[in-house]
């Protein structure tokens, strides 16, 4: 009787540009920044805003919250925390994986529709009134 090898799923931890993320949450925003790509580098080294600063209070109290801050940039400590982000129309509710670090909360919500066109309906053209109706 051959034995059946059972294969083992390792779970893999999450690290970025080699840190992992607990590292992360500890590490003050100017060594942060240093790891982060040249845009979001340079706002972060200007400062967060008053808006951003609200933001931050408000998912750190309560875990989550609304806002229209696009431009925001997803830190460390947004992990795990629900962000409603207004599209134009509504706000889509956007739970935040570490594998969103570094990116803007506007990159995960669309602002515009996706539209699909399909063929010319009957009536549309002086061709389609001769189309057989089987």
């Amino acid at each position: 009787m051959a034995k059946k090898k059972t294969k083992i799923q390792r779970v893999r931890e999450f690290k970025y540009r080699g840190k992992e993320l607990d590292e992360l949450i500890k590490m003050p925003l100017d060594e942060l920044a240093e790891l982060f790509p040249a845009r979001q580098r340079r706002k972060l080294k200007r400062g967060l805003k008053e808006h951003e600063e609200k933001l931050l209070r408000k998912l750190r109290k309560k875990g989550s919250a609304r806002t229209h801050l696009r431009d925001m940039i997803v830190l460390p400590e947004m992990v795990g925390k629900v962000v409603e982000i207004h599209n134009g129309r509504y706000f889509e509710r956007v739970e935040i994986k570490p594998e969103m670090i570094g990116h803007y909360l506007g990159e995960f919500t669309q602002t515009r529709k996706f539209i699909k066109h399909s063929g010319p309906g009957v009536g549309a053209t002086r061709s389609s009134k001769y189309v057989p109706l089987k």
